[in-house]
């Protein structure tokens, strides 16, 4: 398959129950695959009888997001916009998370750049064949690094080089728990768990918060808040030469390994927090306190 920075939502598989987590209410919980690992979805106090069309709705969400942002499916918007270089008459949410993505960019100085693209390709690309990416190659990639080279307007998306490539699997996993949260309140629902690849808690379980385990293995308790997670490691382009799967967009070493998590009310500013947290030295983990994320370290 064509490597990604961080795999993005695939259905496959999903599937729904009626069943109890604790000895309190019902619990319904929809599961499907989102990052080619199980997301679900859980709703406290619903019937089996009740959550038949809701889960519908989450399927058709997220066919619809993943119809925008994928990297996978060669028909999406992001992938129209990283062939052609141009995307015209974007939907509105392309252009609402772009603007969302540069907001972070700008947060973090340049930290979370969705433009790292061409970093992931090339290193994936030599792995491919069994040997680590040339430094010229990595250097013809650095150059099409810079998110302040993407224009956008109502009109059109516009990547200000050839050959530079987006990614928004660090944000769009994020967006797409806020989405399925803001369905969810769309439908009545106030105690409900999303997980599309991060984790958005709202309102409470049998009266209280929602446990949640990290892949730290830390356990938290959340309520009304969002948790996203980010590891260098987590997933290897090349397991032998030791190549991650995220890139300091200025091309300098990834500053740490093991996961590391980020605390916010949106998921999809988490997403993208976490994300720069691996590259931002600690004296500049500031500039995201800064944006009202709260970081848990492994």
């Amino acid at each position: 398959m064509t490597l990604t920075r961080r795999r993005f939502l695939t259905l496959a598989g999903a599937t729904c129950a009626a069943t109890r987590l604790t000895a309190g209410m019902p619990v319904a919980v929809w599961r499907g695959t989102a990052l080619g690992a199980g997301a679900k979805v859980v709703l406290s106090g619903m019937s089996e009888d009740e959550v038949t069309p809701i889960f519908r709705a989450i399927e058709a969400e997220l066919s619809r997001i993943e119809g925008l942002f994928s990297l996978y499916r060669a028909d999406s918007a992001l992938s129209r916009l990283n062939r052609d270089g141009v995307l015209r008459a974007p939907d509105p949410e392309m252009l609402a998370l772009l603007s969302l993505a540069r907001e972070m960019y700008l947060a973090t100085e340049g930290a979370f750049d969705p433009t790292v693209q061409p970093l992931f390709d090339v290193h994936a690309k030599a792995a491919a064949v069994g040997r680590a990416a040339w430094p010229d190659e990595i250097a013809a990639a650095q150059d099409l690094v810079g998110f302040d080279r993407v224009w956008m307007d109502e009109n059109s998306v516009r990547l200000g080089r050839s050959g530079m490539a987006l990614t928004l699997n660090g944000i769009a996993q994020g967006y797409a728990t806020d989405s399925l949260s803001g369905l969810m309140r769309g439908q009545g629902l106030r105690d409900v768990m999303v997980n599309a690849g991060e984790i958005r808690a709202m309102g409470r379980l049998n009266g209280q918060g929602w446990p949640v385990r990290l892949p730290s293995g830390r356990s938290l308790t959340l309520t009304d808040r969002a948790v996203a997670t980010s590891d260098a490691a987590g997933t290897l382009i090349s397991a032998s030469l030791g190549v991650g799967h995220i890139f300091a967009p200025n091309g300098g070493a990834v500053l740490r390994s093991g996961p590391i998590s980020a605390l916010h009310d949106s998921a999809a500013v988490a997403d993208a927090a976490s994300t720069a947290a691996v590259v931002l030295p600690d004296d500049r983990l500031h500039l995201l306190r800064k944006v009202g994320v709260d970081l848990l370290r492994a």
